[in-house]
């Protein structure tokens, strides 16, 4: 599936040309660095995230950790090619808080048709959860 040819990609927000998309916007999600398969991102959770234990639900720190791998991803493909999740296994640690997490992606091998990523999410240096994707890749 190809985008049309006006669509911003994340390989615009990576350089800097356009604003990230509606869903890191809303998801509290700030890009610091990608490049060369590895993305590091900042993590803001609202407090609409907080669950009936007084956490972040388990759902949007697997969505952060997706948003991570999505950059990390973009930053080694061509602006042509499209990508999605095809699956995220996530691991908890620890409870995130409603506290800045860091969350660091990279890309551990790519094929024709797929890709491995990991990321990482810290809180206070330590390791609140894990997450390994498998990416499908449509090369352009």
């Amino acid at each position: 599936m190809k985008a049309p040819v006006n669509q911003v990609t994340l390989q615009d927000v990576i350089t800097g040309t356009a604003a990230p998309p509606p869903c890191d916007v809303s998801l509290g999600m700030t890009l610091q660095h990608a490049g060369d398969g590895l993305a590091h991102m900042t993590w803001q959770p609202g407090g609409a995230m907080i669950n009936g234990n007084g956490v972040v639900m388990g759902g949007f720190t697997s969505a952060a950790a997706d948003v991570a791998v999505a950059y990390a991803v973009a930053s080694v493909i061509h602006r042509s090619d499209r990508f999605g999740s095809i699956q995220l296994d996530t691991v908890f640690h620890r409870p995130v808080s409603a506290e800045e997490v860091q969350v660091h992606a990279s890309v551990k091998r790519t094929g024709r048709t797929i890709a491995y990523v990991t990321a990482d999410l810290f809180q206070q240096d330590k390791l609140c959860a894990s997450a390994s994707s498998t990416v499908s890749l449509q090369r352009g």
